[in-house]
């Protein structure tokens, strides 16, 4: 197991999946929340079962799976639903993640939490070692989200505004990267740290 676990968040649209990549350009194992809550609301899966319990058949696409589009319209649309599909879900996703870090290779691995503000932040993960923040100024956040998904504006503040805010993410932060330039920017961001993480690692094993 990696003497080190970094988590990885920010907000939606923020670029934390670039972060994530450039980590993995450096051959850094990366363990992805997205991923594990893809897995668990596959077809069979559990949650995918408590799900249609508690939101209906309609969360479903023809085939079967998770209609994403629409349960992420709803929630964003309801406080009550959003609650309570985090409730089924993040128990399993912290379950997923925890065993993939226990098999994560090399020094150090990162683990990317989008919603670890949201989640409980350090209380509802105390096995990782540091976070790392990626800040974005909210207009700039809307407006990648806008152009990324091609959603209306009005959906894109809702699902910005729906979010932990930059504060409370910021105040679970021990390293903090501002995405507000290029991507070229960020990787050299992510390079500065990658030492220093490197070096921490070292030192717990040691």
């Amino acid at each position: 197991m990696a003497a080190t676990l970094v988590a990885v968040t920010g907000g939606v649209a923020s670029g934390k999946s670039e972060a994530t990549r450039a980590f993995e350009g450096l051959g850094v194992a990366v363990v992805d929340a997205d991923i594990a809550a893809r897995d668990i609301v596959a077809a069979g899966q559990p949650a995918l079962q408590d799900i249609v319990a508690r939101f209906g058949a309609d969360s479903l696409l023809p085939d079967g799976q998770l209609d994403r589009v629409a349960m992420r319209r709803r929630v964003f649309a309801d406080p009550a639903a959003k609650r309570d599909l985090e409730a089924l879900l993040h128990p399993r996703i912290r379950a997923w993640l925890k065993a993939a870090c226990a098999a994560a290779p090399g020094a150090y691995a990162v683990v990317a939490i989008p919603l670890l503000a949201e989640g409980g932040g350090r209380a509802s993960y105390p096995w990782l070692d540091r976070i790392l923040v990626v800040d974005v100024p909210r207009a700039v956040q809307q407006a990648r989200l806008m152009q990324r998904d091609q959603l209306e504006a009005e959906l894109a503040a809702r699902m910005v505004a729906a979010q932990a805010s930059r504060e409370q993410r910021l105040a679970i932060a021990d390293d903090v990267i501002v995405n507000d330039g290029s991507v070229q920017d960020l990787v050299a961001a992510v390079r500065k740290l990658h030492p220093r993480y490197r070096s921490l690692a070292q030192k717990l094993r040691d």
